[in-house]
């Protein structure tokens, strides 16, 4: 870390950036602003960089280095990657997706991936004829053109509405993601309910909806998940997703950002105008710090607390709505479709219970208090991509890592007992796996050096409590719209969709106007509006 001076212990008595939280999108700014020449000072509360985008070994005794929270990347702009000088890779998956199913009495499923004649085959043999694979191929199609609009614009000044539609330059296409329900060109273009299924979980990652929910944001979830890379791809971080936070630290310290880790940032006192003080505390006791501008890479939540407030919007808290878990198994399991390679399956996304049918059922379940009787649920596997996460002896050995994300499981079903809900839960989403494996997957389960099973489970309470995720919510809020929408909530709006009501405060966090996902956005657009740009 630099050597600090100043009365604090810092090298400056007044900075001209104090970016409070060293998650990705903070230190993205911070090199930013660092290879700008201005004076910058990261404040994070843990005791090392990263948030949510960190490697970790949690098994004890085992050389197995997981993207422990966050774990795949589409939304990182490769002009942050390239104007950063980041040591930083990820790899395509040859595989997308399978999802397996039972269909009279016979075990079989859909394979996305292998080339176009194998995916077409696939599709032809769950569904009788050609008729989805061709609904697929258009509706991608149209999603793909889209993405080709509208990704470049993320890291441009925020475009209104209409400059966002001029740009997609489609009337069809902007009706089906940005006006109407996504259930609606779901059942219209999908006949097949597991076809259906697999479309729509993309709307559905970590946001608490249906798929004819008013208020759309399954889109706007289902929107982010189509554009990463102008593709829709999500890839593989090359080392774990810890890469790529490391990379940004170094990047910034090398610019001549410093960063303090162990400070804890308690209150934010400005006018707007004149520099802000921001207090925080330490393990000795509370500091301040003055910035004349302060990037907080925090949810709008808690900016509005930092300045002394409430929820800026005034609107509903965020509640959370998944199940993270984290795996290492000494072998792939079997599955009881053979014709499928179990290196294939797990290798792109594995879709567990993710019919159309079992998703609205989980859905109503959930809205009715009720943990889903069927959970659904999605896995795959980043040591197959990527074996560098994995010590040589255990890659010697055959050990793989699962991480497995579950749908609509808003936090408001773990408040009463976290413990048990995520324990009965964890129970029936693996059950829900073992119906489509040929042996259960505990018997492929690695052990620690203690000689527990290597696996854990985090619900979206633990998330709050870990990460301070407002109610678990991994975007921090429900993803907007990226355009200007004049909600005035006084968290992300202006220019850059990153001002608040305070000219001299900027938020930086996945909150932000085009925000959400590792993607680094938020916090280049910060830098930017910083900046003057």
């Amino acid at each position: 870390m630099t050597a600090m001076r100043g009365s604090q212990g810092f090298g400056h008595d007044v900075y001209d950036h104090v970016i409070v939280g060293g998650g990705h999108n903070g230190l993205v700014a911070a090199a930013y602003l660092a290879r700008a020449g201005r004076s910058v000072l990261v404040l994070e509360r843990l005791g090392h960089t990263g948030g949510a985008a960190i490697s970790t070994r949690p098994f004890a005794g085992v050389d197995a280095r997981l993207s422990r929270y966050s774990y795949l990347v589409s939304l990182l702009p490769p002009k942050i990657v390239q104007d950063l000088g980041l040591r930083f890779s990820v790899r395509r998956r040859t595989v997308s997706s399978y999802t397996p199913t039972e269909r009279d009495g016979r075990p079989g499923g859909l394979l996305v991936g292998g080339g176009e004649q194998r995916t077409r085959e696939s599709f032809a043999r769950l569904t009788g004829s050609d008729r989805e694979y061709e609904s697929w191929r258009d509706f991608y199609g149209t999603t793909g053109r889209v993405a080709r609009a509208v990704f470049p614009t993320l890291t441009e000044p925020l475009p209104t509405r209409a400059e966002l539609r001029g740009r997609i330059d489609d009337d069809a296409a902007w009706r089906m993601l940005f006006e109407e329900p996504l259930g609606r060109a779901v059942e219209t273009r999908f006949a097949d309910d597991l076809v259906r299924g697999v479309v729509l979980t993309d709307g559905l990652i970590g946001t608490f909806a249906g798929a004819h929910d008013p208020s759309l944001a399954q889109n706007r979830c289902f929107l982010y998940h189509v554009i990463g890379g102008g593709t829709g791809d999500w890839d593989v971080p090359v080392g774990g997703m810890g890469a790529l936070t490391d990379a940004l630290a170094t990047a910034a310290r090398s610019a001549g950002a410093e960063i303090a880790t162990g400070h804890e940032v308690l209150r934010i006192d400005t006018d707007g105008t004149a520099p802000a003080e921001v207090v925080f505390r330490t393990a000795t006791g509370e500091g301040r710090v003055v910035g004349r501008t302060v990037l907080v890479n925090a949810s709008p939540q808690a900016l509005a607390e930092l300045l002394g407030g409430t929820r800026a919007d005034g609107g509903p808290a965020p509640e959370g709505a998944q199940l993270k878990v984290n795996m290492l198994l000494r072998r792939l399991p079997r599955l009881r479709d053979t014709t499928v390679d179990p290196r294939e399956a797990f290798g792109g996304t594995f879709h567990i219970a993710e019919g159309y049918a079992e998703l609205a059922r989980a859905h109503a379940e959930a809205s009715a208090g009720e943990l889903p009787s069927v959970p659904p649920s999605e896995i795959y596997c980043h040591s197959l991509a990527d074996p560098t996460i994995l010590g040589p002896e255990l890659v010697e050995q055959g050990y793989q890592t699962l991480t497995l994300f579950g749908l609509h499981t808003p936090a408001r079903l773990f408040e009463k007992d976290n413990r048990q809900a995520r324990e009965v839960l964890l129970t029936a989403t693996l059950a829900q796996l073992d119906a489509h494996l040929a042996e259960p997957l505990t018997d492929c389960l690695a052990f620690d050096a203690d000689g527990r099973p290597c696996i854990e489970a985090k619900t979206p309470l633990d998330l709050e409590r870990e990460l301070r995720l407002p109610g678990g919510h991994i975007f921090h809020r429900d993803l907007s719209w990226p355009y200007a929408d004049g909600d005035g909530d006084g968290a992300g709006g202006g220019r850059w969709g990153v001002e608040t009501a305070h000219p001299n405060i900027l938020l930086c966090g996945a909150g932000a106007i085009r925000g959400g996902g590792v993607s680094g956005v938020p916090g280049h657009n910060a830098a930017m509006a910083a900046l003057g740009r």
